[in-house]
Protein backbone atom coordinates (compact mmCIF):
# COMPACT_ATOMS: atom_id res chain seq x y z
CA UNK A 1 0.00 0.00 0.00
CA UNK A 2 0.99 3.90 -0.08
CA UNK A 3 0.18 6.70 2.46
CA UNK A 4 0.87 10.11 1.52
CA UNK A 5 0.94 12.54 3.86
CA UNK A 6 -0.74 16.18 2.88
CA UNK A 7 -0.22 18.47 5.81
CA UNK A 8 0.58 22.71 7.00
CA UNK A 9 2.22 21.00 9.41
CA UNK A 10 5.48 20.77 8.00
CA UNK A 11 8.36 22.00 9.51
CA UNK A 12 11.43 19.64 9.78
CA UNK A 13 10.40 18.57 13.81
CA UNK A 14 6.48 18.41 12.84
CA UNK A 15 7.23 15.93 9.45
CA UNK A 16 9.95 13.64 11.30
CA UNK A 17 7.35 13.04 14.37
CA UNK A 18 4.19 12.56 11.76
CA UNK A 19 6.31 10.21 9.99
CA UNK A 20 7.89 8.28 12.87
CA UNK A 21 4.33 7.45 13.86
CA UNK A 22 2.61 6.62 10.91
CA UNK A 23 5.82 4.44 9.84
CA UNK A 24 5.33 2.26 13.66
CA UNK A 25 1.05 2.42 12.19
CA UNK A 26 1.68 0.91 9.20
CA UNK A 27 5.61 -1.05 8.68
CA UNK A 28 6.45 -1.78 5.58
CA UNK A 29 4.46 1.05 3.76
CA UNK A 30 5.47 3.52 1.72
CA UNK A 31 5.53 7.08 2.97
CA UNK A 32 5.52 10.27 0.85
CA UNK A 33 4.99 13.72 2.44
CA UNK A 34 3.92 17.09 1.06
CA UNK A 35 3.77 20.49 2.92
CA UNK A 36 1.39 22.94 2.26
CA UNK A 37 0.62 26.43 3.39
CA UNK A 38 -3.24 26.77 2.57
CA UNK A 39 -6.33 24.47 2.28
CA UNK A 40 -6.15 25.38 -1.27
CA UNK A 41 -2.49 23.95 -1.86
CA UNK A 42 -3.86 20.98 -0.36
CA UNK A 43 -6.66 20.74 -2.42
CA UNK A 44 -4.70 20.54 -5.87
CA UNK A 45 -2.45 18.19 -4.21
CA UNK A 46 -5.04 16.00 -3.40
CA UNK A 47 -6.18 15.58 -6.63
CA UNK A 48 -2.61 15.09 -8.09
CA UNK A 49 -2.19 12.61 -5.77
CA UNK A 50 -5.23 10.52 -6.63
CA UNK A 51 -4.36 11.29 -10.39
CA UNK A 52 -0.60 9.40 -9.36
CA UNK A 53 -2.08 6.36 -7.62
CA UNK A 54 -4.55 5.04 -9.78
CA UNK A 55 -6.29 2.07 -8.75
CA UNK A 56 -3.64 0.95 -6.36
CA UNK A 57 -4.65 0.43 -2.45
CA UNK A 58 -3.87 3.13 -0.33
CA UNK A 59 -4.46 5.99 2.57
CA UNK A 60 -3.94 9.66 1.85
CA UNK A 61 -4.16 11.80 5.08
CA UNK A 62 -4.83 15.88 4.67
CA UNK A 63 -4.64 18.43 7.32
CA UNK A 64 -4.60 21.89 7.21
CA UNK A 65 -6.46 23.23 11.12
CA UNK A 66 -5.70 26.95 11.46
CA UNK A 67 -7.18 27.96 15.24
CA UNK A 68 -7.07 31.76 13.77
CA UNK A 69 -9.88 34.20 12.25
CA UNK A 70 -12.96 31.90 10.84
CA UNK A 71 -11.31 28.61 12.32
CA UNK A 72 -12.23 29.61 16.06
CA UNK A 73 -15.73 28.73 15.16
CA UNK A 74 -14.14 25.12 16.62
CA UNK A 75 -13.61 24.18 19.86
CA UNK A 76 -9.71 23.35 18.80
CA UNK A 77 -9.75 23.22 15.03
CA UNK A 78 -11.84 21.42 12.27
CA UNK A 79 -13.30 18.23 12.63
CA UNK A 80 -11.48 15.35 10.89
CA UNK A 81 -13.39 13.13 8.58
CA UNK A 82 -13.08 10.69 6.03
CA UNK A 83 -14.30 9.64 2.35
CA UNK A 84 -12.97 7.26 -0.08
CA UNK A 85 -12.56 7.31 -4.13
CA UNK A 86 -11.97 3.83 -5.60
CA UNK A 87 -9.26 1.95 -3.59
CA UNK A 88 -7.77 5.05 -2.02
CA UNK A 89 -8.87 5.79 1.91
CA UNK A 90 -8.55 9.83 2.34
CA UNK A 91 -8.83 11.08 6.09
CA UNK A 92 -8.96 14.52 6.59
CA UNK A 93 -9.95 17.97 8.40
CA UNK A 94 -12.99 19.41 6.72
CA UNK A 95 -13.48 22.74 7.00
CA UNK A 96 -12.48 25.50 4.32
CA UNK A 97 -12.19 24.54 0.90
CA UNK A 98 -9.04 21.49 1.52
CA UNK A 99 -12.16 19.11 -0.61
CA UNK A 100 -13.36 21.86 -2.72
CA UNK A 101 -11.62 20.35 -6.13
CA UNK A 102 -12.30 16.27 -4.88
CA UNK A 103 -16.08 18.00 -4.56
CA UNK A 104 -15.27 19.81 -8.19
CA UNK A 105 -14.32 16.49 -9.54
CA UNK A 106 -17.23 14.62 -8.11
CA UNK A 107 -14.58 12.06 -5.79
CA UNK A 108 -16.90 11.99 -2.99
CA UNK A 109 -20.01 10.34 -2.41
CA UNK A 110 -20.24 10.39 0.81
CA UNK A 111 -18.04 12.21 3.47
CA UNK A 112 -17.81 10.78 7.17
CA UNK A 113 -17.28 13.48 10.17
CA UNK A 114 -15.60 12.59 13.42
CA UNK A 115 -15.52 13.04 16.90
CA UNK A 116 -12.59 12.71 18.29
CA UNK A 117 -13.80 11.58 21.47
CA UNK A 118 -16.20 9.42 20.38
CA UNK A 119 -13.98 7.62 17.83
CA UNK A 120 -11.18 6.99 20.69
CA UNK A 121 -14.00 5.72 23.48
CA UNK A 122 -15.11 3.67 20.94
CA UNK A 123 -11.48 1.94 20.58
CA UNK A 124 -11.09 1.52 24.26
CA UNK A 125 -8.61 4.43 25.28
CA UNK A 126 -8.22 5.64 28.32
CA UNK A 127 -10.12 8.71 29.59
CA UNK A 128 -6.79 10.77 30.35
CA UNK A 129 -5.35 9.76 26.72
CA UNK A 130 -8.85 10.76 25.05
CA UNK A 131 -8.56 14.25 27.03
CA UNK A 132 -5.21 15.01 25.75
CA UNK A 133 -5.38 13.94 22.32
CA UNK A 134 -8.63 16.22 22.07
CA UNK A 135 -7.29 19.08 23.36
CA UNK A 136 -3.83 18.30 21.83
CA UNK A 137 -2.08 21.07 19.76
CA UNK A 138 -1.13 18.87 17.20
CA UNK A 139 -3.69 16.52 16.04
CA UNK A 140 -2.19 15.82 12.66
CA UNK A 141 0.11 13.82 15.22
CA UNK A 142 -1.68 12.56 18.04
CA UNK A 143 -5.46 11.75 16.30
CA UNK A 144 -4.88 11.97 12.63
CA UNK A 145 -2.80 8.95 11.96
CA UNK A 146 -4.64 6.75 14.70
CA UNK A 147 -8.18 7.91 13.00
CA UNK A 148 -6.56 6.65 9.49
CA UNK A 149 -5.24 3.26 10.81
CA UNK A 150 -8.64 2.66 12.51
CA UNK A 151 -10.61 3.27 9.08
CA UNK A 152 -8.02 1.78 6.84
CA UNK A 153 -8.39 -1.45 8.69
CA UNK A 154 -11.95 -1.63 10.00
CA UNK A 155 -13.37 0.34 7.74
CA UNK A 156 -15.61 2.58 9.64
CA UNK A 157 -15.89 4.34 12.60
CA UNK A 158 -18.56 6.33 14.68
CA UNK A 159 -19.71 9.29 12.31
CA UNK A 160 -21.96 11.35 11.03
CA UNK A 161 -22.55 12.14 7.57
CA UNK A 162 -22.25 15.76 5.99
CA UNK A 163 -23.57 16.96 2.75
CA UNK A 164 -21.39 17.45 0.28
CA UNK A 165 -23.28 20.92 -0.31
CA UNK A 166 -21.72 22.27 2.69
CA UNK A 167 -17.97 21.90 1.26
CA UNK A 168 -17.77 25.37 -0.19
CA UNK A 169 -16.98 25.12 -4.16
CA UNK A 170 -13.98 26.04 -5.22
CA UNK A 171 -12.49 30.19 -5.79
CA UNK A 172 -10.85 30.93 -8.77
CA UNK A 173 -7.05 31.67 -8.62
CA UNK A 174 -3.62 29.73 -8.43
CA UNK A 175 -2.90 26.90 -6.06
CA UNK A 176 0.75 25.90 -6.85
CA UNK A 177 3.95 27.50 -8.13
CA UNK A 178 6.26 25.25 -9.65
CA UNK A 179 9.94 25.39 -9.75
CA UNK A 180 9.81 27.36 -13.12
CA UNK A 181 7.05 30.38 -11.75
CA UNK A 182 3.85 28.16 -13.93
CA UNK A 183 1.08 29.20 -11.65
CA UNK A 184 -1.66 26.07 -11.76
CA UNK A 185 -4.77 27.64 -11.31
CA UNK A 186 -7.58 25.70 -10.13
CA UNK A 187 -9.61 26.17 -13.67
CA UNK A 188 -10.54 23.55 -16.06
CA UNK A 189 -10.54 24.22 -20.13
CA UNK A 190 -14.22 24.03 -19.65
CA UNK A 191 -14.46 27.02 -17.08
CA UNK A 192 -13.05 29.63 -19.72
CA UNK A 193 -14.03 28.09 -22.82
CA UNK A 194 -10.20 27.16 -23.70
CA UNK A 195 -9.55 27.39 -27.58
CA UNK A 196 -6.30 27.24 -28.93
CA UNK A 197 -5.17 30.59 -30.10
CA UNK A 198 -8.06 31.97 -28.10
CA UNK A 199 -7.76 35.29 -25.70
CA UNK A 200 -8.21 35.73 -21.91
CA UNK A 201 -8.37 38.39 -19.89
CA UNK A 202 -7.59 38.18 -16.56
CA UNK A 203 -8.33 40.04 -13.27
CA UNK A 204 -5.92 39.47 -11.18
CA UNK A 205 -6.23 42.78 -7.98
CA UNK A 206 -5.63 45.96 -9.75
CA UNK A 207 -3.63 44.59 -12.60
CA UNK A 208 -5.16 42.45 -16.24
CA UNK A 209 -3.54 40.23 -17.63
CA UNK A 210 -3.71 39.20 -21.45
CA UNK A 211 -3.28 35.44 -21.90
CA UNK A 212 -3.62 33.40 -25.57
CA UNK A 213 -4.93 29.81 -24.98
CA UNK A 214 -2.26 26.86 -25.93
CA UNK A 215 -2.67 23.13 -25.77
CA UNK A 216 0.83 22.67 -24.67
CA UNK A 217 3.65 24.64 -23.04
CA UNK A 218 6.12 23.68 -26.28
CA UNK A 219 3.91 25.95 -28.43
CA UNK A 220 3.49 28.67 -26.65
CA UNK A 221 5.94 31.61 -28.32
CA UNK A 222 8.79 32.67 -26.61
CA UNK A 223 8.13 34.77 -24.23
CA UNK A 224 4.38 35.07 -24.27
CA UNK A 225 1.92 35.13 -21.92
CA UNK A 226 -0.78 32.44 -21.81
CA UNK A 227 -3.15 29.95 -20.60
CA UNK A 228 -1.65 26.05 -20.75
CA UNK A 229 -2.96 22.62 -20.54
CA UNK A 230 -1.04 21.98 -17.21
CA UNK A 231 0.55 18.91 -15.91
CA UNK A 232 -1.60 18.55 -12.61
CA UNK A 233 -5.46 17.00 -12.41
CA UNK A 234 -6.73 13.64 -13.12
CA UNK A 235 -6.85 11.84 -16.53
CA UNK A 236 -8.05 14.11 -19.26
CA UNK A 237 -9.28 16.93 -16.79
CA UNK A 238 -5.89 19.13 -16.32
CA UNK A 239 -5.65 22.18 -14.44
CA UNK A 240 -4.80 25.42 -16.90
CA UNK A 241 -1.56 27.21 -15.98
CA UNK A 242 -0.89 30.99 -16.77
CA UNK A 243 2.74 30.72 -17.95
CA UNK A 244 5.48 33.27 -19.48
CA UNK A 245 7.24 30.81 -21.66
CA UNK A 246 10.86 31.23 -21.14
CA UNK A 247 10.20 33.12 -17.60
CA UNK A 248 8.05 33.02 -14.88
CA UNK A 249 4.33 33.84 -14.76
CA UNK A 250 4.48 34.74 -10.94
CA UNK A 251 7.43 36.88 -11.29
CA UNK A 252 6.51 38.97 -14.06
CA UNK A 253 2.59 39.33 -12.41
CA UNK A 254 3.74 39.38 -8.72
CA UNK A 255 1.54 36.15 -8.23
CA UNK A 256 0.80 34.69 -4.85
CA UNK A 257 -0.78 31.32 -3.78
CA UNK A 258 -3.33 34.15 -1.85
CA UNK A 259 -4.29 35.40 -5.15
CA UNK A 260 -7.52 34.82 -6.98
CA UNK A 261 -8.47 35.76 -10.01
CA UNK A 262 -11.46 36.43 -12.59
CA UNK A 263 -11.13 35.53 -16.55
CA UNK A 264 -13.28 37.27 -19.22
CA UNK A 265 -12.93 36.76 -23.35
CA UNK A 266 -11.26 38.94 -25.32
Amino acid sequence: MFLTIITDCKDDNARVRQEARYATLFPDTNISFIGVSSDIEAAGNLIDVLDAVGDEKGLITLNVAPRHGKAKKWPNGTPFGYFRYKNTTVVCTIDGCALSLAKKFGFIESLQVTDIRNVLESEGFEKADIEFIASSQFRSFDYLPRLAKIVYEKGSVPSEEMSIDEIPDCPKGVWWIDSFGNCKTTLLPEDVDFKEGAKREIALGEQTIAAVCYGQLRSVPDHTTALIRGSSGYGDKRFLELIVQGGSAAKAYDITLKDGFEVYHL
